[in-house]
């Protein structure tokens, strides 16, 4: 499973597409940026807190005090837990608001959805808990099983609490212990939390006029409504075939349960504003004699291999182990660079200049294979995507592009009006024209780089004093490695905030979780009362984080609006939060020194 070949793409005009990559960016920005998106609480609560999968059975509440409090049962909080026991810290308890493990793959389970990512480098634990995925990309009931997997075999379930929200987090200076607020009404008391919600973890709305007044039948892609559309994750939505269905958005999300409703409804209006980079899947199964191959380690060496293409440059002659098209540019860059012998004498911005015109070329091959696909020219041209590889999430399916070429189906595209104009009672107005339908369907993400508080929404979330997190981080993060913050004694942090990226986000929920777990460890072992930055630890991280940043404003300002750059905000907010940027490996040396010099620098424990 390593043959891997260089693409053939074809020769463009860099200038030109640079100005029309710029046009499409212009007509779809939009002034509000984020502001254009609604929060779910805002008349649209069930698309968050509604479980359509697990029956909420009324309990008391629960009041007791515990070590830690994990916030989230996804695979931040998965990984989280797994590493403290392990670790030998066995009193802790996961607190979830869905009725089971698996976070995203417990909410997301609409039909056809798929790992867009190899499997292999994206599911975690697998060496630990003895599994190999079914094929290169899991599908959606495997990821969630694979949840369920890691919760048995670590004993998770007995201590999780499962069909709760956290709505309030509060420092007691005179305990030394969080008060942890649900919406059951328990009195929790822990002695440490960690934040584990992940970044996919809140579903978010378009905030299109009159989107309340519509008369017929709503729901996030997010929270499937099996009930009402019938089927299964494999399509054969029978329920729809007398229903005209909208979908608002071509994200991965509408990318994948497009075709399967477009199978199944009367008729299928797909409302578009930017269109998805769409690349062939591929997807094949587990090799048999591959796996019996493989020796420990090998999903280290793979996630790393999955992170150089993303990240850095494959070394002449580096085997590409993943071989998609997230590793297509590094792949045919590396091909170039030795094929044309310029390794010795290649200066960074001639490297930087080689691998955009492999970008150029690779995206054009996308558009290319748009023509080839969807036999309506006019169709195509509006599905063919316009801007620099990773502007938005690469998307790959087999089936969206065909799709087009149903008569039940309608492309709208809403380019020209930056979005839908307003919803009616009775449907969508588009470009003048209103489109009745009996369902719409939003498939229009998560809140990944909105405001902290709208993300979490926690609140209040107070340290010493009464210090609120969102006030203390108003001006940007503030901590040290990214996972602790001064004035939030024994809170720590997960996710993209100040620490390393890497392009399995599995491998960076791990790097965390051991090193959480390696301080936990030492605070069990100390009977620390408090673990906290100092003010000038917290500060010098800082200074590392801006000091080592590389400016990539420039290619984020040119992109589509989207989440990757915050919507085309002028404050520039990362998907990635402020990365560590010497590198995700770099960072776990460093963290790796710091745990060999055993004097826990810049963190005080205090009895």
């Amino acid at each position: 499973m390593t043959d891997c070949a260089p693409t053939q793409t074809p020769e463009v005009d860099i200038d030109a597409l640079r100005a029309k990559y710029l046009g499409e960016r212009d007509k779809r920005l939009r002034t509000e940026g984020q502001g254009q998106y609604l929060v779910t609480e805002e008349g649209f609560n069930e698309f968050y807190e509604g479980d359509p999968y697990t029956t909420v059975v009324p309990r008391e509440p629960i009041d007791a005090e515990i070590g830690v409090a994990i916030l989230g049962g996804g695979w931040a909080g998965l990984i989280a837990a797994a590493r403290l026991e392990e670790a030998g810290i066995t009193d802790f308890r996961i607190i979830e608001l869905a009725g089971d493990f698996g976070g995203a793959w417990y909410w997301n389970r609409y039909p056809g959805i798929q790992c867009d990512t190899d499997s292999y480098a994206y599911l975690p634990l697998l060496e630990e808990t003895g599994y190999m995925p079914k094929e290169k990309y899991a599908r959606g009931d495997e990821a969630f099983e694979h949840a369920q997997r890691i919760g048995k075999h670590y004993n998770l379930y007995e201590r999780a609490i499962f069909s709760t929200l956290t709505t309030s987090l509060e420092w007691d200076e005179a305990t030394k212990l969080w008060n942890v607020g649900t919406n059951r009404g328990d009195n929790i008391r822990a002695h440490y939390v960690i934040m584990a919600q992940g970044p996919f973890n809140k579903p978010k709305l378009p905030g299109i006029p009159g989107i309340s007044e519509f008369e017929g039948h709503t729901f996030h892609s997010a929270r499937w409504d099996y009930e009402y559309t019938g089927g299964s994750l494999k399509g054969g939505l029978d329920k729809l075939a007398d229903k005209k269905v909208a979908v608002i958005g071509t994200g991965a999300s509408g990318i994948q349960v497009i075709p399967h409703l477009a199978k199944s409804a009367e008729h299928l209006y797909v409302f578009q504003r930017t269109p998805s980079y769409v690349y062939e899947r591929g997807d094949v199964p587990t090799d048999p004699d591959w796996a019996a191959t493989v020796q420990p380690g090998w999903t280290r060496e793979r996630k790393r291999n999955f992170h150089t293409a993303a990240f850095e440059a494959f070394a002449p002659g580096q085997a590409d182990l993943i071989c998609d098209g997230w590793t297509e540019v590094s792949r045919n860059l590396e091909a170039h660079i030795s094929a044309t012998g310029q390794w010795a004498t290649l200066t960074p911005e001639k490297f930087m200049e080689l691998r955009e015109a492999e970008d150029y070329k690779a995206m054009e091959r996308v558009r290319n294979r748009v023509d080839e696909i969807v036999k309506d020219p006019a169709t195509a041209e509006a599905l063919k995507p316009y801007y620099r590889f990773l502007c938005k999430r690469p998307v790959f399916n087999d089936d969206y592009l065909p799709t087009f070429n149903r008569d039940n189906v309608t492309l709208v595209d809403v380019s020209k009006t930056k979005g839908v104009e307003r919803i009616t009672a009775k449907g969508i107005v588009a470009d003048g024209v209103e489109h009745e339908v009996d369902v719409i369907i939003f498939a229009s993400g998560f809140e990944i780089t909105t405001d902290l508080d709208r993300r979490l929404g926690i609140a209040p979330f107070t340290g010493r004093e009464g210090l609120s997190l969102y006030e203390h981080w108003a001006d940007g993060y503030r901590t040290l490695h990214g996972l602790t913050t001064r004035g939030f004694p024994n809170v720590f942090f997960t996710g993209f905030i100040q620490g390393g990226v890497t392009a399995s986000t599995t491998d960076m929920f791990d790097q965390q979780a051991n090193h959480i777990a390696y301080i936990l460890g030492k605070a069990y072992e100390t009977g620390a009362a408090t673990v906290e930055p100092t003010a000038e630890a917290v500060e010098e991280w800082c200074t590392t984080i801006r000091e080592s940043a590389v400016d990539n404003t420039t290619f984020q300002r040119e992109c589509t609006p989207g989440y990757y750059n915050n919507e085309g905000e002028q404050k520039i907010k990362s998907h990635l939060g402020d990365p560590y940027w010497p590198g995700f490996y770099a960072l776990e040396e460093l963290f790796q020194a710091w745990r060999d010099a055993g004097d826990h620098q810049g963190l005080v424990l205090d009895k």
